[in-house]
């Protein structure tokens, strides 16, 4: 079995500073690299920024800066954030980093020298705000503009020498490489719309432009610059020391278990980046996940619409945790997502407060008092104990399945039916009465904190810096962590010392 993992989030546009789908997309990344952790995996987890392209020239000159200073400061903020989130991300990439720039114009050259290259003239619609090209059918007019229907974004009319990639001689290998490999674009979906677009007709991609001078120069005519998504999808082998094949890195890790991504940018890596590389004579990633939007109401959130949710505001107000956990439970991984702050604060008060963190406190206030913080021994389990343990050996390859597939839905909701459970059982089995019979005593408290301790491990990935709050109680360190022990019902050691934890979320006083 394969034990190398290697996912990325895409690489962050710094043209402003950033927002909560930045954040999402990051959350979700960390989750997937640090589950695999946790499993055993060798894992190379990757972020960073895409510096180069007509918009962030323009949008440096409107601040009477030069393009890499105001790329230096923006991507300092993104650098910054993957901090703010508690990113476990191993590496942080910028496309105007030399190790990049050497990456893409060898991949050019390759290009060029196979032939898959030509220079001729483009004529078409442009969106400086997309970085992408549109035909006519994919344009529309709106208060007199014209707008890309997909991003609504206005399109500018473009005349002028290019190179092209001849994306057209890929449509049939690339739908061949889609029925080989079903499991390419994820979730379906995002899949179908994909292959349909591909049936649709594949025209020759513009990879050049003239009219601006901001990027990675094409090697053999300085006067054009590479087109912004041919440099930055390059970004995921520069980091892997690309063109050295022989790299330890490179060998290790590529290709890319999958790529996470919002969308709105599928095509690019669904579409151009597999036949650029295919092209090349690389092996595409194993798959690229579309993700949906963080919405404000019912629309993207985006500068030109002024409806930014600052995640760092949100972090500083709420704590960093249970923006994790809102953002990965309350959003349907696939779907498009609300975030408001009355949601999150219930979330807060209902899940983390009551569910887990007052499940914790009570279950070792209760082991404090009557077993002086002692692992219980002289158990023995009923059907009711063995059933509620059994659980998670039964459901575990279920669980895998769900974590390998990018469904976080099940693993979520897996976690929130044994919060209930594990609750319900503390509840039902009345400790409290039990004083004089101890073996029954000691039993319902083995089971509530190896409970609690199963619990926590899966919620690690999630809300890390708090489940290591609780796993403090077994004396448990973060390298210590194994998804794996979650299937055992008897990992603790009997008449360990136990520890008290601190209060893990405070609930949040909400007016009436």
């Amino acid at each position: 079995m394969d034990k190398n993992f290697y996912i990325t989030t895409p690489i962050y546009y710094p043209s402003a500073k950033p927002h909560m789908g930045h954040a999402y997309s990051s959350i979700v990344a960390d989750f997937f690299a640090r589950i695999k952790r946790i499993q055993g995996y060798k894992v190379l987890f990757l972020t960073g920024t895409d510096e180069h392209g007509q918009k962030i020239q323009r949008a440096a000159k409107k601040k009477g800066m030069k393009p890499k200073a105001f790329c230096d400061e923006i991507s300092k903020t993104f650098f910054n954030l993957s901090k703010t989130l508690n990113l476990s991300n191993d590496d942080f990439i910028r496309t105007t980093e030399l190790r990049h720039k050497k990456s893409v114009e060898n991949l050019w050259n390759i290009l060029e020298k196979k032939n898959e290259i030509y220079l001729s003239k483009y004529s078409g619609w442009y969106s400086v705000s997309d970085e992408a090209f549109y035909s006519d059918e994919e344009i529309e007019t709106k208060d007199n503009k014209k707008i890309s229907k997909l991003s609504g974004s206005l399109v500018e009319w473009v005349e002028e020498e290019s190179f092209f990639f001849k994306l057209s001689k890929w449509q049939e290998p690339l739908l061949k490489f889609y029925n080989d490999n079903p499991d390419f674009i994820l979730p379906e979906s995002r899949k179908n719309e994909v292959i349909s677009f591909v049936k649709g007709g594949l025209k020759d991609l513009s990879v050049s432009r003239k009219s601006f001078s901001w990027g990675i120069k094409v090697p053999s005519n300085k006067d054009h610059v590479i087109y912004v998504w041919l440099d930055a999808l390059t970004n995921y082998i520069s980091a892997l020391n690309y063109p050295n094949t022989n790299d330890k890195l490179y060998k290790s890790y590529w290709p890319a278990t999958v790529h996470l991504i919002g969308k709105d940018i599928l095509r690019f890596h669904a579409v151009y980046w597999p036949a650029f590389l295919l092209a090349a004579n690389i092996d595409p990633p194993k798959r690229v996940y579309g993700h949906g939007w963080i919405l404000s109401g019912e629309e993207k959130m985006s500068k030109s619409k002024g409806n930014i949710l600052d995640p760092i505001e949100i972090v500083e107000t709420y704590g960093l945790d249970p923006l994790r956990y809102y953002l990965i439970k309350e959003v349907s991984f696939g779907n498009d997502g609300n975030i408001s702050k009355d949601k999150l604060e219930n979330c807060i008060n209902s899940d983390l407060a009551n569910n887990y963190g007052n499940l914790c406190q009570r279950v070792i206030s209760f082991i404090e008092k009557n077993l002086e913080l002692k692992v219980p021994e002289n158990y023995s389990f009923t059907e009711i104990d063995k059933k509620v343990l059994k659980t998670y050996e039964d459901s575990f390859d279920k669980l895998i399945d769900s974590i390998d597939n990018q469904n976080i839905n099940f693993y979520v909701n897996f976690i929130q039916d044994q919060l209930f459970t594990a609750n319900k059982y503390f509840n039902d089995q009345e400790p409290w009465k039990k004083k004089d019979d101890l073996i029954r005593l000691n039993t319902i408290l083995y089971v509530s904190i190896e409970l609690i301790r199963k619990i926590s491990i899966m919620l690690y990935p999630i809300i890390p810096n708090s489940s290591l709050k609780a796993l403090k109680i077994f004396n448990m360190t973060e390298d210590k962590i194994d998804f794996n022990s979650i299937k055992l019902h008897e990992n603790l050691n009997k008449n360990d010392k136990l520890n008290k934890i601190s209060i893990l979320f405070k609930k949040i006083e909400k007016n009436d």
